[in-house]
């Protein structure tokens, strides 16, 4: 949800067209769409002057050719912002165009293992002489570089407060349940390395659970 909602929609409603709207945003809004975006590449990821993935102007179309990596919804998704290299300049050549996955030429590569979110996949993508209507174009050509910068800083801070979120969850769901167990013909609590331990953790988690209450354990 937060991939769908906080990473990848302001660019379908901050640079859409009334017309692109109606074309991509009812099937996001009911979740029937999943979006994805691809940026990182093989050799570039928080560098995106780095992008080498290319899109030339022919006719009607952009021709597509280049690769993704570490694409979050890459398996799953039914739309994709794509970040492609429209000029030459290395800072201010960069565009993105809205992919649908059906199109020839667009081809899904490993789901790729990872530690966590076992139910977000992440894959590799791969574009070989993919032709994509010129109307799919975000925003104006050669003019992505400073709204991904822009974006950017709100993906990552979504991405720490949810971790952080996660963390003093998990450790609010460990405090309740040490304070009901015994063990060895004693209170859990009544363990002071555990004391110690938890206490660590509510500062290392930057918890609102107080510390005070790791050490009211004992009591």
């Amino acid at each position: 949800m937060s991939l769908q909602n906080d990473i990848v929609l302001p660019y379908l409603t901050d640079l859409t067209t009334p017309e692109q709207q109606q074309r991509w945003l009812p099937g996001v809004v009911t979740g029937e769409t999943v979006i994805g975006i691809a940026m990182t590449e093989p050799g570039a990821g928080s560098d995106l002057a780095g992008i080498r993935t290319t899109a030339v102007r022919d006719g009607d179309h952009y021709v597509v050719n280049g690769a993704k990596t570490f694409i979050s919804h890459g398996q799953t998704g039914d739309l994709f912002v794509v970040a492609v290299r429209t000029a030459p300049d290395r800072h201010k050549g960069l565009s993105l165009l809205v992919v649908d996955p059906d199109t020839p030429g667009f081809s899904r590569g490993r789901n790729l293992e990872k530690i966590g979110l076992h139910a977000q996949d992440t894959s590799e993508l791969s574009f070989t002489d993919m032709r994509v209507p010129v109307e799919n174009l975000l925003g104006e050509k050669a003019g992505a570089s400073i709204k991904l910068m822009n974006n950017l800083p709100q993906e990552r801070l979504s991405l720490a407060v949810g971790a952080v979120a996660a963390a003093e969850g998990v450790l609010a769901e460990t405090l309740d349940y040490v304070k009901q167990r015994n063990a060895f013909g004693s209170p859990i609590p009544a363990c002071r390395t555990l004391s110690f331990v938890l206490a660590e953790l509510s500062t290392n988690s930057t918890s609102r659970v107080p510390i005070s209450t790791t050490a009211s354990l004992n009591t």
